[in-house]
């Protein structure tokens, strides 16, 4: 794949001036680090454990962003800078994660890295680890402390915003809506459908007949779906801010015989085959999987004395009529229930950790 193809088809990767041995040798530094990112006190040394505390690994979205973490490790191995991975999976229990992690404070990792399963209720545990010097960086779904040494993430409220502006705009401003959220308590959900209310608000035409919240996956989604479908005859959208629960939402339509509605969603492959294969109206963007990468190298780099950004925004991609073909021609490198994302390298996460 050329580079101009891969601008046009990754609006993320700009063109970036510095060069892989650049992006290498950011993190060869030896000895002991210096404290320079917080929570990082400078008595650790390479090469380094690192803890994956995930909240639940079912959805092939998690999945494919714990490849992208083992990935990064093994990449770091080679460089000798990570000797271990510690991974947990608290099947989407809150409590359960908190007592992996501290498991993982117990046995004294140097860093974490954490989806979180709620927004609060990790708080004490997360800044636990800080006060031991353990570098945490909190990536999709964040926490409300802010005793981490980094948090990434896209912006989920502009997520949100966008995706209904499109929806009203396809409407023309009047029409009957039904939103899609993922699970409750979870702050990209969350934070997603905040940030969707101020543009709904601000439009009096669009009447929200229903919502629900499922979990990120196609079939739970798509039996929700008809649940709504049978309850509401009369529907002009979709407001989905997922991409499994955008194709369930499809699939649904479908089963029922009912003609297709302009729906927003994510970059799920099979949520994008269907927009291709049936014509429908849509918009979507990317949580990149390579969030769990990129949270990996974090780490490491504020391990080995680099000064990390408390907040790293990753830009959102638009995906619509004129970009989808480009997307799908990556289509098989992913599962069929996975999601197309960008391609990564250190490079772009040099520049990312340079804002």
């Amino acid at each position: 794949m050329n580079a101009n193809k891969l601008k046009s088809l990754y609006s993320l990767r700009n063109v970036l001036k510095a060069s892989a041995t650049a992006g290498l040798a950011l993190v060869l530094s030896t000895g002991v680090a210096s404290a320079a990112a917080n929570c990082i006190k400078g008595d650790r040394k390479a090469p380094y454990t690192i803890g994956w505390a995930n909240i639940y690994s079912v959805p092939t979205w998690m999945k494919q962003t714990e490849g992208t973490i083992t990935a990064e490790v093994d990449e770091l191995k080679k460089a000798g800078l990570v000797k271990d991975l510690m991974v947990t999976d608290a099947q989407g229990n809150a409590q359960t994660q908190i007592q992996h992690i501290q498991s993982m404070i117990d046995a004294n990792v140097d860093a974490i890295v954490v989806i979180a399963g709620s927004s609060n209720a990790l708080d004490r545990v997360i800044s636990d680890a800080c006060d031991k010097g353990i570098a945490i960086v909190n990536f999709d779904s964040l926490v409300n402390t802010d005793k981490v040494t980094a948090k990434i993430n896209t912006d989920s409220s502009e997520w949100g915003g966008t995706a209904a502006k499109w929806l009203v705009d396809k409407l023309g401003g009047k029409g009957k809506i039904i939103i899609m959220n993922g699970p409750a308590g979870i702050s990209v959900s969350d934070d997603r459908r905040k940030g969707a209310q101020p543009v709904l608000d601000a439009n009096k035409g669009i009447q929200i007949i229903t919502e629900t919240n499922t979990e990120y996956n196609v079939a739970p989604a798509q039996e929700a779906m008809t649940s709504l479908l049978f309850a509401n005859p009369d529907i002009d959208g979709v407001l989905s801010l997922g991409g499994a629960l955008s194709a369930g939402s499809v699939l649904a339509f479908d089963r029922q015989g009912r003609d297709q509605v302009p729906i927003t969603g994510e970059n799920a492959r099979q949520f994008l085959e269907l927009w291709k294969e049936k014509g429908l109206k849509g918009w979507a963007t990317m949580q990149p999987n390579w969030l769990g990468a990129l949270s990996v190298y974090t780490a490491v780099q504020a391990l080995e004395g680099k000064n990390v950004p408390a907040f790293v925004k990753v830009p959102l991609p638009v995906i619509d009529d004129s970009s989808i073909d480009s997307y799908l021609a990556s289509a098989d490198k992913f599962p069929a229930d996975g999601y197309i994302y960008s391609e990564y390298d250190k490079a772009l996460f040099d520049k990312l950790l340079a804002q």
